[in-house]
């Protein structure tokens, strides 16, 4: 049944120890880059071609064992239970072949290495349901992480008022769709108003103080007159839900944010930084401006440690010109040499044909610049005054 002159492996004469493969290790990801992608589904036919090759163009000492073994073990991460099994019967039947071609010298090393392919073929199965039953339980965890983004993070209307509107929401872990990042806006009485913020904490934690501060700022948006009194809405509903609730910590209980309203019909853009990342002011020719807040305030959630009157930044805000709020996973992304990105500097004389191009581009940017993911979550919401044709009334 085989070529048995003694101990044998594919390196060599076998010295013990189980097959190796150097395929995907779990999941179904398969190798890194597009190529290796492509290829990792047909590495076990490979092996198994190759194991046979190998077998009879080398000589007696060398066995095609290792690589038959492998076949099955490779196809179960990647392919359904079938082709696993195929996978498995097509490296047993190779094996006794193989034997069969050379002549039996060795009955037990002959079994024994037919043996060795039957049992990883068949743990090659178990390993496929493993794999199988984890992949639908990601699957399902990642259609509720979505639902819950799209409740808390509803994806904006591209026109709001008059205005064109892009959000964008990129999770630093790449299973994740929803973390401590947040943003709103919204159509009001008094005017579109939104929030951008991050709170300070990770885990369910920070994304259940990203429901309250969504929540409190959906119906005080409506309701204050004032974005200063909106400020203090949320403020108290943090205040609230910490008092209430003792397993929010305090390093989840605070948020960076910015809230800004534009009045209907209003030229002006109004600001309250609570220490935030200052926004930016992009218009149509490439100049960027950054609006840093006058004096500095504490973020929201931690009026505990002192009450200062919200201070209100105008600034004028004309047709053409690109609102762009962000968290400080974009300002505080780095490079490979530690160097913090800049979006001011990166922006300066690029022109966008509109909110969506420019977070395609900047979030495309970013990603360059740190060579693929960030180490905390994004988000990023752009508005812009689209121009208005004469006689055209901006209605809401």
């Amino acid at each position: 049944m085989a070529r048995a002159d003694g101990p044998r492996t594919a390196n060599g004469p076998r010295t013990g120890g189980g097959p190796r493969a150097d395929g995907p290790g779990t999941g179904d990801e398969g190798p890194v880059g597009g190529s290796g992608r492509r290829f990792a589904p047909w590495l076990p036919g490979v092996l198994i071609v190759g194991g046979v090759a190998f077998d009879l163009s080398t000589p007696p000492p060398y066995t095609a064992a290792p690589f038959l073994a492998a076949a099955p073990l490779i196809a179960a991460p990647l392919h359904p239970l079938r082709l696993t099994a195929l996978a498995g019967a097509l490296a047993v039947a190779a094996s006794c072949l193989l034997a069969e071609f050379h002549g039996v010298r060795d009955w037990a090393q002959s079994a024994t290495e037919i043996a060795t392919v039957v049992t990883v073929a068949l743990l090659a199965l178990l390993i496929n349901r493993i794999v199988r039953r984890g992949s639908k339980r990601l699957a399902s965890a990642r259609g509720i992480a979505e639902a819950a983004q799209r409740a808390v993070l509803p994806v904006p209307p591209a026109r709001l008022a008059g205005l064109d509107v892009a959000a964008r929401y990129v999770a630093a872990e790449r299973d994740a769709a929803i973390g401590g990042d947040l943003y709103a806006v919204q159509d009001t009485p008094h005017g579109v108003r939104m929030v951008i913020g991050d709170v300070r904490g990770k885990g369910l934690g920070s994304v259940e103080v990203v429901a309250i501060v969504i929540g409190a700022f959906r119906e005080a948006a409506e309701q204050e007159a004032t974005l200063e009194g909106l400020t203090l809405r949320l403020e108290r509903a943090l205040q609230r839900e910490r008092a209430r609730r003792a397993d929010i910590e305090q390093a989840e209980g605070f948020i960076t944010a910015v809230l800004a309203e534009i009045p209907r019909g209003d030229s002006q853009l109004r600001m309250i930084n609570r220490g935030h990342p200052a926004p930016l002011l992009l218009d149509g020719e490439g100049a960027v401006r950054q609006a840093d807040p006058e004096v500095p305030a504490l973020p929201l959630g931690m009026g505990d440690l002192g009450a200062w009157p919200d201070r209100v930044e105008e600034l004028p805000f004309a047709e053409g010109v690109t609102l762009l709020l962000f968290t400080d996973g974009v300002s505080e992304a780095r490079d490979a040499q530690g160097t913090f990105y800049d979006p001011a500097v990166r922006l300066r004389g690029r022109r966008f044909a509109g909110p969506v191009e420019l977070l395609d581009a900047l979030v495309a940017d970013v990603e360059r610049h740190t060579g693929g993911g960030t180490a905390d979550d994004m988000a990023l919401l752009a508005l812009r005054r689209a121009p208005v044709a004469p006689g055209v009334d901006r209605g809401r």
